[in-house]
């Protein structure tokens, strides 16, 4: 039996639809089971620490994100025979040249040394961006065709979930991956600019980029960032500017299928910024 903490999330909810479908046992722990929407074939269980019983009971492996590996919660899973922690990192943890004090950086080497004390063998994922990241903009591309953003020239290398997911699928359910941190990162450099060209190719009509100076941007750009995060993500966003992105191999080495386009990833989300 497989758990999956954050099952209703963009790669959690890959994950499930990828674990059912190999006939694998799966746990999906979410805040609202009625609302989910998960396979029927997945065990869809309430996430809540005051019976963890109910969590954990009979899971060897489990899926987690950086929020949710509290020690006590860790415990738990390893009292209850979970023998093997699957976290999803970031790729701003290189394990050189860290910048330890960006905010991003603190939460997930602080779940990295929590899952390393836990006593439990682990395996570590670090995508760099999220191709998912672009439903940013939905809201501007669903009510015209011009796009307001920072940085047009910044360049990433975004990898759509599901190529994350089936990763994830692989290290739990194959050997071999205990104490290793697996870099992940989609096939190819694209900006910001050429993302939202890439979007209005899949919708089919023509979209605008306009460039938004940084100390300009607030909530109504950004309006799932926290505001204490906001300076620490646009300096992330600034150092990618003309700058070539990381690229691994990452998800074709492990899973035998190339990582998707950014082009493919908006087609299979048109619906989602209509």
């Amino acid at each position: 039996m497989i758990a999956v903490i954050g099952a209703t999330g963009n790669v959690g909810r890959a994950l499930v639809h990828r674990l059912v479908a190999a006939d694998s046992p799966v746990r999906a722990l979410t805040r609202d089971p009625e609302r989910a929407g998960l396979p029927a074939r997945a065990e869809t269980v309430r996430f809540q620490l005051d019976d963890p019983a109910t969590l954990f009971t009979g899971v060897t492996r489990l899926f987690v994100y950086a929020h949710a590996t509290d020690p006590g919660l860790l415990d738990t899973a390893r009292r209850a025979g979970v023998r093997h922690v699957v976290l999803l990192s970031s790729g701003i943890i290189k394990d050189s040249s860290d910048d330890e004090t960006h905010p991003i950086h603190i939460v997930h080497a602080t779940a990295e040394q929590h899952i390393r004390d836990s006593g439990l063998a682990w395996t570590f994922l670090r995508p760099n961006a999220f191709a998912a990241n672009a439903f940013q903009w939905a809201p501007q591309i669903r009510t015209g065709s011009t796009v307001r953003g920072v940085f047009a020239n910044g360049r990433t290398a975004p990898i759509h979930e599901d190529d994350i997911a089936a990763v994830a699928e692989r290290v739990l359910l194959d050997d071999g991956h205990e104490g290793l941190a697996h870099r992940l990162t989609g096939p190819e450099s694209i900006s910001n600019s050429e993302q939202i060209a890439a979007i209005g190719q899949a919708l089919g009509r023509p979209l605008d980029f306009v460039e938004v100076p940084p100390d300009q941007a607030g909530p109504e750009l950004f309006p799932h960032v926290p505001p204490h995060m906001l300076a620490g993500l646009l300096k992330v966003f600034a150092a990618t500017v003309d700058v070539p992105p990381e690229i691994t191999t990452t998800v074709e080495r492990l899973t035998g299928t190339p990582a998707r386009t950014f082009a493919t990833w908006a087609e299979d989300h048109v619906d989602d910024f209509r």
